[in-house]
């Protein structure tokens, strides 16, 4: 094995755990390519998942700068050495790749780079990605590679691993879909019954108002106070039901950015200021991020619905291994003792149902006249 500052079968080992521990398939190619970089002591390394349209459907890469990475431009094509990979499936181990004459294509603001090795992620006879490492951080032999035959043979064993893990994930995120599809089928049938049964009889009792109004005007009104009943309703059970949705962007953009996004454009819908800052925090489970963007949808509805809020400030913080939200508003406030009530308009239960479903704590904190802070803190996993 090459002598890097973890070598041998426990930097083997401590790879293949990390690889284990991950279920999405984008914190499984960070951690291949983190796990490669570090096992091999190189400077860059990246993982490319081919599409079916001569690019890359995902391309990760450790050593790289956010700002490099920005400047370095759009994903890459498949050319050049990355497309010989793919195509031979077979490890290429260069002194500098810059001589080799597949070598193009390669933007400005790209690192430079020297010794080079790449090798392909294969499930059976299909080429999921292509794994790749550059500039090995020890002395270069005169006009040879870094990366040594015992390189070339760790990171074979590593990408085997990385093959399977990588499936895994694959199939994962495909159950996933399935479970959100069906669960999206099943919301939509009773979505359909329920608003179609109130918006039934939100018709009759509006057509019985409107026969009522000239010749008994207190029984009309009486009808017309229950039409806002069943409207609220139909309100509430569309709302209902959508919620229970997992929204795209939560698995696209990660929660900070799904949070962002909606708080901004919260702000600009109401007179009301919203703001939202982040600190230290680390991506959690999915679950767990999923719990605390309903909390805080939750706690932002109720904040610039009902309390009259002048301003709503949304936070997310690393707390420990875990993350703590906290959505504060200086609106009316209310008496949180008065639970039964207040609490089921408010949401209340189902926030505390949420926070203690992904083993966390919702506390509120409130008076009349004072406004509200609701907190959600959760463990991490």
């Amino acid at each position: 094995m090459s002598q890097g500052p973890r070598s041998g079968l426990a930097a083997v080992s401590s790879a293949l755990l990390a690889m284990s521990r991950h279920l999405e398939v984008r914190d499984v190619l960070k951690t291949i390519v983190a796990s490669a970089r570090e096992l091999l002591d190189a400077q860059y390394a990246a993982l490319g998942v081919p599409d079916e349209n001569g690019g890359f459907a995902q391309f990760v890469v450790d050593g790289v700068t956010d700002a490099q990475w920005k400047a370095i431009g759009p994903l890459p094509r498949q050319h050049g050495i990355l497309a010989a990979m793919l195509r031979e499936a077979k490890v290429e181990r260069l002194a500098d790749v810059r001589t080799d004459p597949r070598f193009e294509g390669w933007p400005s603001a790209h690192p430079d780079m020297s010794d080079f090795l790449g090798l392909p992620i294969r499930d059976g006879d299909e080429v999921i990605g292509a794994l790749f490492l550059a500039n090995k951080n020890c002395e270069k032999p005169e006009g040879g590679c870094g990366f040594t035959a015992e390189d070339e043979e760790l990171l074979s064993i590593l990408a085997q691993h990385a093959a399977i893990a990588l499936t895994n994930a694959r199939l994962y995120e495909r159950s996933r879909e399935l479970t959100i599809a069906e669960e999206r089928s099943r919301l939509a049938h009773e979505l359909h019954d329920a608003v179609s049964q109130k918006l039934f009889s939100l018709r009759l009792t509006a057509q019985a108002a409107a026969a009522l109004v000239d010749r008994d005007p207190p029984r009309a009104k009486g009808e017309l106070q229950q039409v806002a009943v069943l409207a609220a309703e139909a309100i509430d059970e569309l709302r209902a039901a959508v919620v229970e949705l997992r929204p795209a962007a939560l698995d696209e953009d990660g929660l900070l950015a799904t949070l962002r996004t909606q708080v901004q454009v919260l702000d600009r819908a109401h007179t009301a200021r919203v703001t939202f800052a982040a600190a230290g925090f680390r991506a959690l489970p999915a679950a767990q991020e999923e719990a605390l963007l309903r909390v805080a949808q939750e706690a932002l509805h109720n904040a610039l619905r009902h309390s009259g809020a002048g301003h709503v400030d949304v936070t997310v913080n690393r707390r420990g291994g875990g993350a703590v939200l906290r959505v504060t508003d200086d609106g009316s406030g209310f008496d949180p003792h008065l639970t039964r009530r207040a609490g089921r308009h408010l949401g209340l239960v189902s926030m505390r149902d949420r926070a203690s479903g992904v083993g966390g704590t919702l506390t509120v904190e409130s008076a009349p006249g004072k406004g509200t802070t609701i907190e959600m803190e959760v463990p991490g996993g």
